[in-house]
């Protein structure tokens, strides 16, 4: 995984009118914890924080007055109407240490044409290096019959990585189809072709014997 770089400044105004006020600029406030140091406040570019948090797990290098580390987001505030990133929590990593981070599930192919695809899981807890975390896992699911289940364990998962989840969590399974209710007009039809086929039976009932 690349790094992505982001200018950092040191933040030494805090409360909602501060925080306010680093929006209107464009801002992020950020803190940055973690090995044991005291939380460090920042401030961070706000377009460039929205582009490199779309990708899950990035590494960013804070580069500025007094930092320069590497940091993973841990936590991120988003404004709920608007979407833009409100706040910032990262976390301070080392180059060659081993962090437990969430990575996404994603199939291939699809199920035998009888069945249907549950995926209960769309995410995989995994530890790996700090600057080598994967991008996702691939389950191949081509052809699977009715019944078949796949748990954590059987993730054939990036090299370099290892599970931190329960190896018995079900990722995904394919169930039987369920069954289609008709539609309105459907069940209208139906009901009218029984009365019909009533009718008809009870007419035959009721006609003479030929002579």
């Amino acid at each position: 995984m690349s790094e992505v770089r982001i200018a950092a400044e040191p933040r030494t105004a805090f409360g909602k009118g501060a925080a306010r006020k680093i929006r209107r600029a464009d801002k992020v406030p950020a803190v940055l914890y973690g090995h044991g140091i005291d939380p460090k406040h920042l401030t961070l570019p706000g377009h460039e924080v929205l582009l490199a948090l779309r990708t899950p797990n990035v590494l960013i290098h804070l580069k500025g007055e007094g930092v320069d580390e590497l940091a993973l987001p841990k936590g991120v505030q988003r404004d709920p109407i608007k979407g833009f990133v409100e706040h910032v929590d990262l976390l301070l990593v080392k180059r060659g240490e081993k962090v437990t981070v969430e990575i996404p599930v994603t199939t291939v192919g699809d199920v035998n044409s009888e069945g249907l695809l549950d995926q209960q899981l769309v995410s995989i807890a995994v530890e790996a290096e700090a600057t080598h975390i994967p991008t996702g896992v691939e389950v191949n699911v081509e052809g699977l019959e009715i019944g078949t289940v796949i748990t954590a364990a059987q993730l054939e998962l990036p090299k370099g990585a290892t599970l931190a989840a329960d190896p018995e969590a079900v990722v995904l399974h394919v169930i039987n189809k369920p069954v289609e209710e008709p539609t309105g007009e459907e069940a209208e039809e139906a009901a009218a072709a029984g009365e019909s086929a009533e009718a008809g039976e009870g007419e035959s009932a009721e006609a003479p014997a030929a002579e």
